[in-house]
């Protein structure tokens, strides 16, 4: 056989029932794979891209191995040279190829816990750095493999949770903000299209929408525990730190476990079904899958700095609660953005606790403030001004849409 038509169903091929489940889910031959990954990729990579094919459908799983090592460790190289927006989509896919070669090859022999363990860490890195390839076949290879893996082979759990130091979140002697005081958010309880649509989406003004996700079956099963069963071994960024404009905030990556035993969603398609995309979405002019999903774990007293966003955002609050204040975009010039343009969209005050000497016109900026509770979901108009501190242990969602 030609190895440019190379088949997987070869008699060296593992026989276990992780593997057949992950061949199962590739293209018979190397041609499926459909390996196109742009001009701007050099062609030496792009040949051993090639060549990494020829060597797993042609059996010779533990070249391919290797050989999918080298093009993670060139790749890695060009996602981590200069802002990220300015990565081409072909070397993400390069990348997400040499993961999933690389995943399914430490799958080969069954039995091994350990390497399904380390295959389930590169998914999740292909996750993270890549583009989606064959349809998001990572997210499905990841989710066989997490069924695949014993629980008491992931990631011990911790027995209690523990509050990060003072410098990790605000200590919890700030009080609650009483919102009675402040020009608080208007609520509506499951507003049609329309109304929604001539009073707040078009005028973009800021409403709590109630009733809308008491639905979603997150509101009943997310929970500590949930989390750590259903993504416990899960690979996720952490951004570490009270707010990322404090000088000893970083990012880091970790199991969501190890989160939180020290102190998490596109990736965990087992969290993402238990949430549904607010119907007001259809209101925008892009696809349902344009839409950006995210979700929001941290605990009491983790705070995002005043900033805005460039598209519309549905927050929805799934555990414990927030304080949230909103402030128009005309305020803008009022609330002192930083100069940089990495931090453009970001204000230079502290908003409860802000330096009106170094910011006066601070003080005269109107604004609205809400406590955002669980099954509640805040729209926050495009480009609007907004500042979010965790109040307890808390966990979020927010839709980005246009």
């Amino acid at each position: 056989m030609a190895e440019g038509t190379n088949h997987l169903g070869d008699p060296q091929a593992g026989t276990g029932a992780l593997w057949e489940a992950l061949r199962a889910l590739l293209p018979p031959t190397k041609e499926g794979l459909k390996l196109d990954v742009g001009e701007t990729v050099e062609r030496s990579v792009a040949l051993l891209l090639e060549r990494a094919a020829e060597l797993f459908y042609g059996g010779r799983r533990s070249e391919c191995l290797q050989t999918s090592e080298v093009i993670l460790d060139y790749s890695w190289e060009k996602l981590n040279t200069g802002p990220w927006q300015d990565v081409d989509k072909g070397w993400r896919q390069v990348y997400t190829f040499g993961c999933l070669l690389k995943a399914v090859c430490l799958c080969e022999m069954p039995g091994d816990t350990a390497a399904v363990a380390a295959a389930l860490r590169v998914c999740d890195m292909g996750l993270l750095m890549g583009a989606a390839i064959l349809g998001d076949v990572l997210i499905k290879v990841a989710t066989i493999l997490q069924a695949h893996l014993p629980s008491e082979k992931r990631p011990a759990q911790g027995p209690t949770w523990e509050q990060p130091s003072p410098k990790k979140a605000r200590s919890d002697h700030i009080p609650i903000p009483d919102v009675k005081l402040e020009r608080t958010v208007p609520r509506l309880h499951c507003p049609s299209l329309e109304y929604f649509k001539k009073h707040f989406l078009v005028p973009e003004r800021p409403v709590i929408l109630e009733g809308v996700a008491n639905h979603w079956p997150c509101m009943k099963k997310w929970s500590l525990e949930y989390i750590q069963e259903i993504a416990g071994c899960r690979t996720v960024p952490v951004e570490v730190g009270s707010k990322y404009t404090d000088e000893d905030w970083s990012q880091t990556l970790m199991t969501v476990n190890e989160f939180i035993n020290r102190y998490v969603m596109d990736e965990i398609p087992e969290l993402k079904q238990d949430i549904s995309i607010p119907d007001y979405c259809c209101l925008g002019n892009g696809e349902e899958d344009e839409i950006t999903i995210n979700a929001w774990f941290g605990p009491q007293g983790t705070v995002s700095p005043l900033h805005q966003d460039p598209q519309q955002n549905f927050l929805a609050q799934v555990i414990g609660s927030k304080y949230i204040r909103l402030y128009s975009p005309q305020e803008s010039e009022a609330l002192y953005p930083h100069d940089s343009h990495l931090l453009h969209n970001t204000s230079q005050v502290d908003v409860e606790n802000p330096d009106l000497e170094k910011f006066p016109r601070f003080a005269e900026a109107p604004f609205l403030s809400c406590i955002l509770s669980p099954g509640e979901v805040l729209f926050i108009p495009v480009k609007y001004w907004h500042y979010v501190r965790a109040l307890d242990l808390s966990f979020s969602v927010s839709f980005w849409w246009s």
